[in-house]
């Protein structure tokens, strides 16, 4: 059966939006969870330090605000809704504004590049949780493939690592290494999902347009116990054995992210370049694609190839 689409719906994870919501933005994402309390405050620590506020929710109204231009001068006339998970606007009130304009059926885009279980099937769940307490109004939701290998997705990390890499020395590049990141996982968690397949072959595949032989991938902003097992290295330990090495520079790559929010902006720009501080190595970061124009023609391909292939379907 076909299927007819209304509306376009961005979902993405939220961050706090002033220093006042910040505990209660961290107690909703760690409900259910034992995690220390002095934990805790150290995350609410990085938020206070970047600003008091995480600019995700902003990047990720720039996105759709961006979507819906572009979607706009090609003609499609579909409007681009946001639902965060864990802050506003969230999946049920975006839901329920959905349906009061008469939205019965929408495309869903998940703003995380890698699946796992932690984002795109939690995500499915809490969307389904919602519609099924907005009752038989709640709009269908149907969602998009996966895009970690689109070749669109890998030209915009192209240009934003080549950016990166201008900083350096014409004749430093070449010899530099290239760090991809992105955030660990327990590895069991990630054992039952595609994740880590899918980042090496996102890394390969920009790598390879890049032209650059040397490197890796490291993951950032664990938590947990520490006796727990997560996916590894952790970029700190990657930027010890590039010292250890005799290196002294580094680009990070943080593909695992689509927008520069706290996990970048704290882990990476404040603590990573701690770390590479006391070895005396240069580490110089991408930008995440943010409303980086190719980016959001990835996304506005993906949506459409899903909205072609669902109406042309018997």
């Amino acid at each position: 059966m076909s299927r007819s689409y209304q509306a376009i719906l961005l979902i993405a994870f939220g961050g706090p939006a002033s220093p006042e919501e910040i505990r209660p933005f961290l107690a909703r994402v760690t409900k259910g969870i034992p995690i220390p309390a002095e934990r805790l405050e150290e995350v609410a620590h990085h938020y206070e330090v970047v600003g008091g506020k995480s600019p995700l929710n902003e990047i990720t109204l720039g996105q759709a605000e961006a979507l819906q231009q572009l979607l706009s001068r090609r003609g499609e006339r579909r409007p681009v809704y946001v639902g965060l998970r864990n802050s506003a606007p969230f999946f049920i009130d975006t839901l329920k504004r959905m349906a009061g304009d008469g939205v019965k059926s929408a495309v869903g885009f998940i703003l995380t590049s890698h699946q796992s279980e932690a984002s795109w099937e939690r995500y499915k769940k809490n969307i389904e949780a919602a519609r099924a307490e907005l009752g038989a109004k709640a709009p269908a939701v149907d969602y998009c493939e996966s895009w970690h290998d689109h070749p669109l997705f890998v030209q915009a990390w192209l240009d934003l690592i080549q950016r990166a890499y201008g900083e350096l020395a014409p004749e430093r590049r070449s010899s530099t290494p290239l760090i991809f990141t992105a955030h660990s996982l327990p590895t069991a968690m990630a054992a039952r999902s595609p994740y880590v397949a899918q980042l090496k072959t996102s890394a390969r595949m920009i790598a390879d347009k890049l032209g650059q032989p040397e490197w890796s991938l490291a993951y950032q902003s664990r938590s947990g116990k520490p006796d727990d097992s997560w996916l590894e290295p952790d970029i700190s330990d990657a930027i010890r054995k590039l010292a250890a090495a005799g290196g002294k520079a580094a680009v990070i790559a943080p593909i695992g992210f689509v927008c520069d929010h706290v996990e970048v902006l704290y882990d990476l720009d404040i603590e990573a370049k701690k770390t590479a501080g006391a070895f005396n190595i240069e580490l110089l970061r991408a930008a995440c694609p943010n409303a980086h124009p190719t980016f959001i023609e990835m996304m506005a391909d993906v949506i459409t190839q899903t909205i072609g292939r669902a109406e042309n379907r018997e």
